[in-house]
């Protein structure tokens, strides 16, 4: 499973090279490289990745979508 979550963090990490700084935006080339080689990555740079992640990653807030899904009555109409 390892090589399925590189391969998602890389691939939404694509859209912020732009916004990265010098050092994640080597960090981020470096791992395309050896993602193309088809190497798995080893822990230390598996977490590296998934900090780069998780400081772009951004969830979305599902609750303000409430309003557009009709909700069920519960009289049973």
């Amino acid at each position: 499973m390892a090589y399925r979550d590189q391969q998602k963090y890389l691939d939404y990490l694509k859209r912020f090279e732009a916004k990265m700084d010098r050092v994640e935006l080597e960090d981020y080339k470096k791992f395309v490289k050896r993602q193309k080689d088809d190497e798995d990555f080893d822990t230390v740079s598996m977490k590296r990745l998934k900090d780069i992640y998780d400081k772009f990653f951004v969830s979305v807030d599902k609750s303000k979508y409430d309003h557009l899904f009709k909700k069920s009555n519960e009289s049973g109409n």
